[in-house]
């Protein structure tokens, strides 16, 4: 429940304007080639949204989030902002609280990392922490009531929040970019689902221009998103958070679109690290686990169109920044700590870019549905 702000549309005028300059002082994220020896007649893109002022490709979504609740009258200048996340969003928020004199609850589970909750309070904002991560939502609406705040709920606005037709959305941003390269519109965009509302508006936007691009995202191993999109099931519930921050979620959320997306993948997380560790080599510089995640899917769709004597180009999204995670996914200890052995998939990744051939083994599971 969020409290009707008071109307202030002089003030509401300024903050647009505030996140109107900032946007224009950010400028576009960069979209990274690599040719990779196993896919000689495939091109890949990483778009870089580690690049933004606040790391991540939240940032985006920050942004969306607040303009959002600026533009339907429930933020004003005395209204504290509340939101439920794993970490990414929040810091992103936080910055964009800050910009605007707001104050800022970030509601997060305990096992956060502690480089993005130091992030959220360099910003000013105030950390709430829950043991269990499906707690998150609400504690964060009820941050909200007792604040007389508004609870930005980014698992329910982020599919909404975003004009997909156009507005320099990540879709319109992507096919842009693309637009002077060898294979213009590629013939698959890979995206993991955190919120969901990032898939949704690279499918909305794919159907929306007609273009023959598929979209395939792969899920964390413990997530509920893979299997709800299965079964269609939109009421399913995974038992644990997930380990791979930033994506996966206990619940299928509302701002997921199930029917824009043609595959999904089940990723486990010691492939989503391996990959991490393998991809972050060769760009010389470090991802985050999510990216891996994504890494994973890339290469599946490689082999798909290599199998099937495709060309073309694949497009996927370095969501953050790996110096976040120095103390988890690229830290040795935290693996034994946490009973996880990546070298054999990072064995078997390098040899899927090696060869050009995947490995089912890095894999749970995987389906596509072909178009008609």
């Amino acid at each position: 429940m969020t409290r009707i702000a008071e109307h202030d549309s002089a003030w509401t005028s300024r903050a647009i304007k505030i996140l109107d300059a900032d946007a224009q002082r950010s400028g576009e994220s960069h979209l990274i080639p690599m040719q990779l020896p196993g896919f000689p007649e495939i091109d890949f893109y990483f778009k870089d949204e580690s690049c933004h002022p606040t790391g991540s490709l939240k940032h985006r979504l920050a942004r969306s989030l607040i303009l959002y609740g600026l533009c339907n009258g429930v933020i004003g200048p005395d209204t504290p902002l509340v939101e439920a996340s794993s970490g990414s969003t929040a810091v992103s928020e936080a910055y964009y609280a800050r910009l605007l004199g707001l104050k800022f609850y970030a509601v997060l589970p305990r096992t956060t990392s502690c480089t993005k909750i130091a992030a959220i309070e360099q910003y000013g904002g105030r950390c709430v922490f829950v043991d269990e991560p499906s707690a998150i939502y609400d504690e964060a609406r009820n941050l909200a009531v007792r604040e007389g705040g508004h609870y930005l709920d980014q698992f329910t606005f982020a599919e909404r929040a975003t004009d997909w037709r156009g507005n320099n959305n990540i879709a319109e941003s992507i096919f842009k970019q693309m637009a002077m390269e060898r294979h213009p519109i590629p013939r698959w965009v890979v995206m993991s689902p955190g919120t969901g509302g990032t898939s949704a508006t690279i499918g909305r936007y794919i159907l929306y221009k007609s273009f023959e691009t598929e979209l395939c995202v792969p899920d964390p191993e413990y997530s509920a998103f893979y299997e709800g999109w299965c079964e269609k099931d939109i009421a399913y519930r995974c038992q644990r958070g997930s380990r791979i921050e930033g994506i996966g979620r206990p619940r299928m959320e509302a701002s997921f679109v199930p029917n824009v997306v043609d595959a999904m993948l089940k990723v486990p997380d010691t492939a989503s690290i391996a990959a991490t560790r393998v991809l972050s080599h060769h760009l010389s510089h470090r991802v985050g686990g999510s990216t891996g995640t994504n890494f994973i899917g890339l290469l599946w769709a490689a082999a798909e169109m290599q199998q099937r004597g495709e060309t073309g180009s694949i497009v996927t999204l370095i969501c953050d920044s790996g110096e976040r995670y120095a103390q988890t996914y690229f830290s040795d200890e935290w693996l034994t700590q946490n009973s996880l052995d990546i070298a054999p998939d990072i064995a078997r990744v390098e040899d899927v870019i090696a060869t050009g051939t995947f490995n089912t083994d890095l894999l749970i599971a995987g389906q596509r549905r072909e178009r008609v």
